[in-house]
């Protein structure tokens, strides 16, 4: 954790874009992946007002990351597991689901899609299993659903425009892919608002993770997932074999000033942790202290 990267944060910020970036950061969200120790990791690191969604993987499927999700909850976590589509089987799969989340006080879902190659049962997509939750009826108090800012390596951007218009009427939080690229994400979200799609955004960025870190989770994913999350994020190894690195500052501090702006929806960040818990809550009690 660099503490010049800290530095040279709150020195390139205006006295508003540090106040809308340390709330932000306040209200954090931090995702995670569903292995062995990730509970105990949770438990020993991460607060509790920080807000947690469990990846799913196509190799464990999707029972990890709801088990994980409920025990989290009954630590006292705001947990959101991911619910892959292609992953679910048909409406009684996804009643069974849904009872079990509600019944353990599980508040949220985020809805994807998911790499499967081919869907298990009858949701092709996010869209699909969104319709048959609204048609279910649900106790949620949050939805999220995913969106693309620098595009999807396999998906034309006019196709993910709409899927997001219409996935949108569903939910009511959008967290975006990994982003790099803070103009690209700004005007992106500027689009979104002025094509009426009001829908609060949360911008993905990796946490403070190394870049070794990064190639020991892509491998552990299997052969198959690891090439398309690759390919959904645009180069996103190639980042962190940058000269100097990858930092999380770069990317706060060209999207502080698009916070809370009018003109767009961008509320705050997510946290793609990689299971880096200790190292990203540590980079972010330290910029919170320098922000204030």
């Amino acid at each position: 954790m660099s503490t010049l990267g800290g530095t040279r944060l709150v020195r390139s910020i205006g006295r508003p874009g540090r106040r809308s970036l340390a709330r932000a950061l306040r209200e954090i969200s931090y995702e995670i992946l569903p292995f062995a120790r990730t509970e105990e990791q949770v438990l020993a690191t991460v607060p509790k007002d920080v807000r947690l969604t469990v990846t799913t993987t196509e190799a464990k499927g999707l029972r990890p990351t709801v088990d994980l999700a409920v025990r989290l909850a009954r630590h006292g976590y705001a947990t959101a597991p991911h619910l892959a589509a292609r992953l679910v089987r048909d409406r009684s799969h996804l009643d069974d689901i849904v009872s079990e989340l509600e019944d353990n006080g599980v508040p949220g879902i985020f809805v994807i899609g998911g790499d499967a190659a081919r869907p298990v049962g009858e949701f092709p997509d996010a869209l699909s299993l969104l319709e048959a939750l609204q048609s279910r009826g649900h106790r949620f108090r949050r939805i999220g659903i995913g969106a693309y800012p620098e595009g999807h390596g396999r998906i034309d951007q006019r196709l993910i425009e709409q899927a997001l218009t219409a996935k949108s009427r569903h939910a009511n939080l959008g967290i975006t892919q990994l982003c790099f690229d803070p103009r690209t994400t700004a005007s992106w979200a500027r689009s979104v608002k002025s094509r009426g799609v009001s829908l609060p955004i949360r911008v993905g960025i990796p946490g403070a993770v190394t870049r070794q870190k990064l190639v020991r989770i892509s491998a552990g994913l299997g052969l198959g997932q690891s090439a398309r999350f690759l390919a959904k994020q645009q180069g996103v190894l190639a980042r962190f074999f940058l000269p100097g690195g990858y930092s999380p500052d770069r990317l706060l501090r060209g999207l502080a000033h698009s916070i809370d702006r009018a003109d767009n929806d961008i509320v705050g960040f997510h946290i793609f942790t990689f299971n880096e818990l200790k190292r990203t809550e540590a980079w972010r009690q330290d910029r919170l202290a320098r922000l204030a």
